[in-house]
């Protein structure tokens, strides 16, 4: 089978971590992977953090838990979180940045990696603190939080694949 079909057909939402960190070689594949998704008119309005700071990333995590209404960790233990982000005047921002993290999950588990998409980060850079820490990295403009790619090495296997529904194409 091809490499691409094969990994599309065997990636898996994972939620469970070793704390192991993930070199940053494999990081930046992963990375530059979303680099090359499509974008509406090729605008590329995507822009991605990088968090393997444990401070950080579990400062992300308390965000996005209490937007969930919980104090779990919505990340998994997951060491590293590449959040995706988009400028919020592009029309087809959700959809960019959609397809970047497609892509970046994808790549992730090529490379051996296992990946999860955690949401609310919408949620969490409309906030004064997520607005703040952009302002801080030296990101200008308006952007919009798509979602959070959870990264690291599975701990586990990976669960079954579920069976695929019925009626997913019609032809004319």
């Amino acid at each position: 089978m091809n490499e691409v079909l094969n990994a599309i057909q065997t990636r898996r939402s994972v939620r469970k971590f070793k704390p192991d960190p993930v070199p940053q070689a494999l990081l930046d594949q992963v990375m530059e992977a979303g680099t090359w998704a499509a974008s509406g008119r090729g605008r590329q309005p995507v822009i991605i953090l990088a968090v393997t700071g444990k401070e950080t990333r579990d400062m992300l995590s308390r965000w996005n838990a209490g937007i969930l209404g919980s104090t779990a960790d919505p990340f998994f233990g997951a060491p590293a979180v590449l959040v995706v982000l988009a400028q919020k005047d592009i029309s087809t921002r959700v959809y960019d940045g959609s397809l970047v993290m497609g892509n970046m999950m994808l790549a992730a588990h090529s490379l051996g990696l296992g990946t999860c998409w955690i949401h609310r980060a919408k949620e969490e850079f409309e906030t004064s603190e997520g607005k703040a820490l952009l302002q801080k990295l030296g990101i200008e403009g308006e952007y919009e939080g798509i979602g959070h790619c959870i990264i690291g090495w599975p701990e586990g296997e990976p669960p079954a694949p579920k069976a695929r529904k019925e009626n997913w194409v019609y032809r004319i």
